[in-house]
């Protein structure tokens, strides 16, 4: 069974409390936080007092992705603040698997990133260490990018490569998923899917949720 992780990125912040209200009244369990820092990507975001806010505000699961330089000095941070699942990206971390450890070790899922461009050799040795990988088919940075379509046969051969290794390590995708695209995701091995603007730019997020899992569901 598939989750819907909508991204508080895209919603509106001045009423932060009542548009995660609304993705968990439609069936939502989880909260996709974006942390950017303006180097990684080219973008600035939110940290760790929002996740600390976030925690006081809803008992969903709080999914945290840092897009950020040095992820390895503050991961176990925003599992302090809060966050059940953190992930880090490859390309940003020499030091992958020892992170990865640390982030187990204080009580969250870990998961690795990966960037659209990156190939998924790169997560061979760290991939038993992972709680999920979230593969991103969209370039990380900004809200409401286009899907890139290339990234299902990348969603595929994943999957394939966590079930010859018998591993239970789950996949998260991220970018430019809708509607109209979502079950033949679902269809190719993708378990968390986070959506920003197909829930939040539609002025009811939680019909949107809820159209989400509907046709994540049709294919089966």
């Amino acid at each position: 069974m598939f989750e819907i992780a909508p991204s508080i990125l895209s919603a509106d912040f001045t009423k932060l409390a009542d548009e995660i209200a609304a993705v968990e009244s439609g069936g939502a369990k989880v909260l996709h936080v974006d942390v950017m820092d303006g180097h990684f990507v080219p973008n600035i975001t939110i940290g760790l007092p929002v996740v600390k806010s976030l925690r006081k505000a809803t008992k969903l699961t709080i999914d945290t992705h840092l897009m950020i330089e040095e992820p390895s000095r503050y991961a176990v941070q925003f599992v302090e603040a809060g966050a059940d699942m953190v992930s880090v990206h490859v390309e940003a971390d020499v030091h992958l698997q020892r992170t990865l450890v640390a982030i187990k070790e204080a009580g969250a899922k870990a998961g690795i990133a990966i960037n659209p461009g990156t190939p998924l050799s790169s997560l061979e040795e760290a991939l038993p260490y992972a709680d999920f990988v979230l593969l991103m088919s969209v370039n990380p940075g900004f809200g409401g990018q286009s899907f890139i379509p290339t990234s299902v046969d990348k969603l595929r051969r994943l999957k394939k490569m966590i079930d010859d290794r018998g591993l239970s390590t789950r996949i998260e995708i991220d970018g430019g998923i809708d509607a109209g695209n979502i079950a033949e995701i679902v269809r190719s091995g993708a378990e968390i899917i986070v959506a920003g603007s197909a829930v939040y730019g539609r002025g009811n997020p939680a019909e949107a949720v809820r159209e989400l899992i509907d046709k994540g569901t049709a294919w089966a």
